[in-house]
């Protein structure tokens, strides 16, 4: 059985005996991914681990050009980014928490070395497991690097929380979209941080499963992504309702957060099951207990176990 296997057991005995003692110990944040690229990867560099250098969305004729639209078109909003949800604001890079950032960002760009990886999918399998901080804190980490453009983009349409992080407005946004209410360049924000971009939730809608079934998520995705290197969307979580699995066939790679001693097990296990076949690439285990010796793992896009190994101290987050 592997790490994360026995992590998930170990924490739901734990939550089923009644301790408390996770949540009033330190936590840590583990995070793996492409581990078969562990004993090659280069040194590191004081910003996480080394990565080959992608080519930027910008250098192609076309990704310029809808660059210069995007930023013509598309309103500038006043951001109001949530402190407590944020890592990468202002004088906080080198908060608890931010070094596991960098080093999931690079372990993303091996991945992107062996496989095709532009828009990844952020769900988890209930709602409080962490997915909207790790896409928030993930697109930042990845929009500090110079040149380095990234949509972020709300998928939850049933509870939408990716704007209170980012202190950003509401709508209009993907509800919009979809519904054929506003065009891309309507929904699309510019904050304060020139390389990051947000398309937030909307307006809440009845049937958001209906929304989706249009197809118009993979016209949006083909119609933005020359402009950025990376589109995350933060879709709802996977267990209560069907819709991050319709969106994860208009996504590259699917990444599914899990939340240590919260988390029931069996729900882990078919969350991580149910996306084996839609590209999923990795594991998150946050709020992991590092005196409790939680491992982690992650499961490639063969839908195969590997081990990981380590775990280093970091922020615990709950939204």
């Amino acid at each position: 059985m592997s790490r994360i296997h026995d992590a998930l057991k170990k924490a739901e005995q734990e939550r089923a005996a009644g301790s408390d003692m996770k949540r009033s110990a330190p936590r840590t944040k583990s995070y793996s991914f492409g581990s078969a690229y562990e004993e090659h990867v280069p040194p590191r560099d004081g910003g996480g681990l080394l990565a080959p250098e992608p080519p930027r969305a910008m250098d192609t004729a076309e990704g310029a050009a809808l660059l210069r639209k995007l930023e013509e078109r598309c309103p500038a909003r006043r951001w109001e980014p949530d402190p407590k949800k944020l890592l990468f604001l202002d004088g906080q890079a080198h908060a608890l928490g931010a070094e596991e950032f960098r080093t999931l960002r690079s372990h993303l760009y091996l991945l992107r070395d062996r496989q095709p990886l532009h828009t990844l999918l952020i769900t988890s399998p209930l709602p409080q497991d962490g997915k909207t901080f790790v896409a928030a804190n993930l697109a930042q980490v990845i929009a500090r690097q110079p040149d380095r453009r990234v949509l972020l983009v709300d998928g939850d349409l049933r509870l939408a929380r990716l704007h209170l992080s980012l202190g950003a407005p509401l709508a209009p946004g993907l509800s919009e979209y979809l519904g054929g209410k506003a065009d891309e360049f309507s929904v699309v924000q510019r904050g304060p941080q020139s390389n990051l971009f947000l398309i937030p939730a909307g307006e809440t809608v009845s049937n958001p499963s209906e929304l989706l079934a249009k197809g118009r998520l993979s016209e949006l995705f083909d119609r933005l992504s020359p402009a950025f290197d990376w589109i995350i969307l933060d879709s709802p979580p996977a267990i209560p309702v069907s819709d991050s699995k319709m969106m994860a066939d208009s996504c590259d790679g699917v990444i599914v957060v899990i939340r240590a001693g919260v988390t029931p097990y069996d729900l882990a296990q078919k969350a991580c099951r149910d996306f084996r076949k839609r590209g999923l690439v990795g594991v998150v285990l946050n709020g992991a207990d590092s005196r409790h010796g939680y491992g982690y793992s992650y499961y490639d896009y063969y839908g195969k176990a590997n081990d990981g190994s380590g775990s280093r101290k970091g922020k615990s987050e709950n939204s």
